[in-house]
């Protein structure tokens, strides 16, 4: 009977936490699931032995006879004696010891087959679990197994970011109506519970992460909850101040144009630009940069206008 490393089969250390073993665990299950290896016997095999390493490596008082069986294993390894295993320094099976029982086995779920003689001398039939018996009764719960979650990523546009949208989502044949909250942000990671593959033997299923992917915009530069962007301005709005006109996501508006305002410069209007998500009543700021147009295709009366301002400026 061969010794059985189920921190090696789970790649821990031995000093590994129980979140350190979860996770494993959860990682190998995944990969090796049924589900996804459909027809393949050594899929299969690695699966029963992952679920027989975290059987004992989850459970502290398993882990912690296992952890004392193995340091004299090597032992009786090295002596070549490890038939004569003396297995009953090891089953507690005195007046009060807590005891061990498992319902069902892997040879329901996976074709025959329970937990290795390993495991079912130290925990089973000649283990902790003993009444004397000598049978081996089935070593293993059924496994139960949360569906794996699927990850999708779905690209909307900075105005749906903005106002909230309702989306029809395929996946697998399935149409999902997803609800976006206005001020989504890109790259935003929405969890739809349930969503994922079907769990397997009872487990619950996974979820669906959609990924929001959110498309530049022509007319404006997102910054956090900011909205940057560029007005052309008339010279003489400008120049003498006035109003333009101003597009935004909830329609057009007149801003205010300082006098003798130049190229480049940035106004700032408070609350134009994302709403803050999650919080409808909140607002970022439009920041808009002006870009002063010079007038093209002059009359001569212009021209000579412009003349007589440049030497009364002069």
């Amino acid at each position: 009977m061969d010794y059985k490393d189920y921190y090696k089969t789970l790649g821990v250390s031995k000093t590994a936490s129980q979140a350190d073993i979860k996770k494993a665990y959860r990682k190998l299950a995944v990969k090796y699931h049924p589900d996804k290896n459909k027809d393949n016997k050594s899929a299969e095999e690695k699966f029963k032995e992952i679920n027989e390493a975290n059987e004992v490596l989850s459970d502290p008082e398993k882990r912690k006879k296992y952890d004392q069986f193995g340091d004299n294993w090597q032992q009786y390894q090295q002596s070549g004696n490890t038939q004569d295993f003396d297995w009953s320094q090891y089953t507690n099976r005195g007046k009060g010891q807590r005891q061990y029982s498992y319902e069902g086995d892997f040879g329901d779920s996976f074709g025959g087959g329970g937990f290795s003689d390993f495991f079912e001398n130290l925990f089973g039939g000649g283990g902790f679990g003993s009444q004397g018996s000598g049978k081996s009764k089935r070593g293993a719960r059924k496994a139960s197994l949360r569906g794996e979650d699927y990850n999708a990523e779905m690209s909307i546009t900075l105005e749906d970011a903005y106002s909230g949208a309702e989306k029809i989502f395929d996946l697998n044949g399935q149409s999902i109506k997803l609800k976006i909250k206005p001020g989504i942000a890109n790259g935003q990671i929405l969890k739809l519970s349930g969503k994922g593959s079907a769990g397997y033997n009872g487990g619950n299923a996974g979820d669906l992460l959609l990924k929001i992917n959110i498309l530049n915009d022509p007319l404006y530069e997102r910054k956090g909850n900011d909205l940057y962007t560029d007005l052309s301005v008339k010279l003489y709005t400008a120049v003498l101040g006035g109003k333009s006109l101003l597009k935004t996501f909830k329609g057009k508006i007149n801003i205010n144009i300082p006098k003798e305002s130049q190229n480049g410069k940035v106004l700032r209007l408070n609350g134009l630009g994302m709403p803050v998500y999650g919080r409808s009543d909140e607002y970022g700021d439009m920041y808009v940069k002006l870009l002063i147009e010079i007038p093209s295709n002059l009359t001569s009366k212009e021209t000579h206008l412009f003349k007589e301002l440049s030497d009364l400026r002069n």
